[in-house]
């Protein structure tokens, strides 16, 4: 996980506008917003988000 995903996923929490473990409603903010990355560094890396969101840990 990059620095630019860490801003993207915060930039998203940020925003309050869903719960940051709904992975789909995230990927589809993701997208909107212009997230490429995002989106499929949750698609592939599911685990790693999960894990990142619930410890704050890369």
């Amino acid at each position: 996980m990059n620095t630019r995903i860490k801003e993207q996923i915060m930039a998203i929490r940020d925003s309050g506008e869903t719960n940051m473990l709904d992975t789909r409603t995230v990927q589809y903010i993701a997208n909107r917003e212009g997230f490429y990355e995002l989106v499929l560094f949750i698609e592939k890396h599911r685990q790693e988000y999960v894990n990142f969101i619930f410890t704050g840990k890369a």
